[in-house]
């Protein structure tokens, strides 16, 4: 799960700025988050929370557009990291399904999330790596990530400051193009001695710990895809421990 919309409790407010939208795509979402702020000028926290919603619908479900086609299995991702509950269904797949429509915008919806992240969280923000995390579970789910889905990635990751080689790492916790490399996943090198690779797998765990990353301000509906991202850690260090004893 990667945002709960449990904790908003406002259904009310989808039904009105869904309505007030109508069904165009393209810069109509622009205009949702528009009135968001507007909506909630006064309440900035829920104002962040709902543009954060607003912006990850819409970036899964371009992200699942940007081979050219949605697949089933791409929805199916795009539900196991995004929890809300049975009654926002329908207000959920109505701005999932008008964001699909194709790709065009979606560098407008990174911006506004790179925004969120907390003031002075510099390059590779923790809150924003996880939504790369969630938008490659989306990309693999139909059991490859397509060449166009990789632009679309990086490009995000661009708009994110999310530089070349951390972008590189996230990538390997998902695609193995010449296998699993448990070595670029922790960031070490085959010649670092075994002492090494510890300490930055250690550094890395303190790094991405839940209460960690709550004391960082990552919102806690973020927290899965950290949690994918330590099983993918302990997995590498794992790997790497079992090869320098079989040595």
């Amino acid at each position: 799960m990667i945002f709960d919309f449990a904790c908003l409790q406002i259904s009310s407010l989808w039904e009105r700025l869904l309505g007030a939208i109508g069904d165009a795509a393209g810069g109509v979402l622009g205009r949702m988050l528009e009135a968001v702020r507007t909506v909630f000028e006064g309440d900035p926290e829920t104002r962040r929370q709902v543009s954060f919603s607003v912006a990850i619908i819409a970036l899964s479900a371009k992200m699942a557009k940007a081979d050219g086609i949605v697949s089933e299995a791409e929805v199916k991702a795009f539900q196991q990291i995004f929890d809300f509950p049975d009654e926002e269904a329908r207000n959920v797949a109505r701005l999932y399904n008008l964001a699909r429509q194709d790709v065009a915008g979606y560098e407008a919806y990174a911006l506004k999330l790179a925004g969120l992240c907390s003031p002075g969280a510099g390059d590779n923000c923790p809150m924003l790596e996880n939504v790369v995390d969630g938008l490659f579970h989306i990309a693999k789910a139909d059991g490859l990530v397509h060449e166009d889905e990789l632009v679309f990635l990086g490009r995000i990751a661009d708009i994110f400051h999310i530089n070349e080689a951390h972008f590189r790492r996230i990538m390997a916790r998902h695609v193995h193009l010449d296998g699993a490399d448990p070595y670029l996943v922790l960031g070490v090198s085959p010649q670092d001695d075994f002492s090494k690779i510890r300490k930055q797998y250690r550094l890395l765990v303190s790094e991405h710990h839940p209460d960690r990353l709550i004391a960082r301000g990552v919102p806690v509906a973020l927290h899965t895809a950290a949690n994918e991202r330590m099983a993918a850690l302990n997995a590498a260090y794992a790997a790497i421990s079992k090869e320098r004893r079989a040595a």
